[in-house]
């Protein structure tokens, strides 16, 4: 994440994201885009995103292009929403719902979230359907819940089924699912990932209304996460020349198959090589390695390379395996665990809040960590040691 150019990439991804929605809106000749809710992140203030978000909006209203939103939670807490004058072909649903009609015979419904916070669903809030027209509704929801997501709006798919509606396009969860085909329940995603919890590539949805509707993904996102394991155990890492050659083998795979322009990738390597104690003791010249191959293939970036190997050595190895299986009884003690957790727990402290909330997403992260950090570093301490010699 230190190289300038991914740097510049990622801070650029989310604008590019944006350009691709619009140009496919363009390319498609659309009547509509939808935005069902988190147009903006938080309470993050730009006057550069807000510039970028109104030019977007306004090649929509010179192609004649109309866009339905409907804000969500992080939009009600954002300075920037209430600020920003949006074109004439913008139209925002408020708190209180309502209905407009986008062509003959299609609708468009939507509910905006009047605060931060929606603990009840939004449900009876929207008008009821059209009689013999198409009808799409926007809303942003966690539905019954979501892993990784407070509870927002929340509703059942069943409930969502039963309101008549032909058509949910539904915000606040990251992650794409079709949720429902008849009627069409569609949570599309984000356009961009941030972060390694946002894998893959992402995309917008694109409706089709006709005899029936139809629904297709388009690729937007310009910076894809992802997450790959590579078994080293046998001839894949015999000597320093064969286990480069398995990784950039590897790399080059991973490279070809992006969909996105660029892959942020964090590497496992897993199996049981002869060699393993080298690997562990060098992990920091071969994170560099990786790092270089990566780049090298124009398209990959490593984010951090991760060691998941197990034991293969031969009997009565040395003074070296006494040590380890001694610094495991050690780490087993308790006191050892809570000055571990204690240490842990005052670096932590250091980190901005977000950073935090990623490395601790539940009560029991902060042990697994400790634990972690104290398992890696025994497995370091015992390589450096085989690496002199026993």
């Amino acid at each position: 994440m230190r190289d300038p150019e991914l740097r510049e990439r990622l801070q650029s991804a989310t604008r590019t994201a944006l350009t691709r929605i619009v140009d496919a809106a363009l390319d498609h000749d659309v009547a509509a885009v939808l935005i069902a809710g988190d147009l903006f992140d938080g309470t993050e203030r730009s006057a550069r995103t807000a510039a970028f978000l109104t030019q977007a909006l306004d090649r929509l209203d010179r192609a004649g292009i109309r866009v339905f939103y409907i804000k969500g939670n992080h939009d009600a807490e954002n300075p920037i929403t209430g600020e920003i004058a949006l074109p004439g072909n913008v139209h925002v649903f408020d708190g209180r719902g309502g209905k407009v009609a986008l062509a003959e015979g299609i609708w468009i419904h939507g509910v905006s979230f009047a605060q931060r916070h929606a603990p009840d669903s939004l449900l009876p809030k929207f008008p009821a359907p059209v009689p013999g027209a198409v009808n799409v509704a926007l809303l942003h929801s966690s539905l019954a819940g979501a892993a990784g997501h407070d509870v927002y709006a929340p509703c059942t798919v069943g409930e969502l089924t039963a309101m008549g509606f032909d058509y949910w396009a539904l915000g606040h969860v990251h992650a794409r699912q079709v949720h429902r085909t008849d009627p069409w329940i569609v949570m599309p995603g984000m356009p961009q990932g941030r972060d390694i919890g946002e894998a893959g590539p992402k995309t917008a949805t694109l409706i089709e209304i006709g005899d029936g509707i139809a629904v297709s993904e388009i690729p937007t996102s310009a910076v894809e996460f992802l997450t790959h394991a590579i078994d080293i155990g046998g001839e894949a890492a015999e000597d320093d020349a064969a286990l480069r050659q398995t990784l950039r083998a590897a790399l080059h795979d991973l490279a070809t198959g992006l969909v996105s322009d660029t892959g942020v990738l964090r590497l496992r390597l897993t199996g049981a090589p002869a060699r393993r104690w080298q690997i562990l003791r060098d992990r920091d010249v071969l994170a560099e390695q990786v790092a270089d191959m990566a780049r090298d293939t124009g398209r990959l970036w490593l984010d951090r390379l991760e060691l998941d190997l197990a034991e293969n050595a031969p009997e009565g190895a040395g003074a070296t395996d006494a040590l380890a299986r001694l610094m495991q009884e050690i780490r087993a003690e308790p006191g050892f665990h809570a000055t571990a957790r204690a240490e842990v727990e005052t670096v932590l402290a250091e980190l901005p809040q977000a950073r935090r909330a990623a490395l601790m997403p539940d009560s029991d992260a902060l042990d697994r960590l400790a634990q972690e950090i104290a398992t890696r570093g025994a497995e370091a301490m015992v390589a450096r040691m085989k690496g002199t010699g026993s």
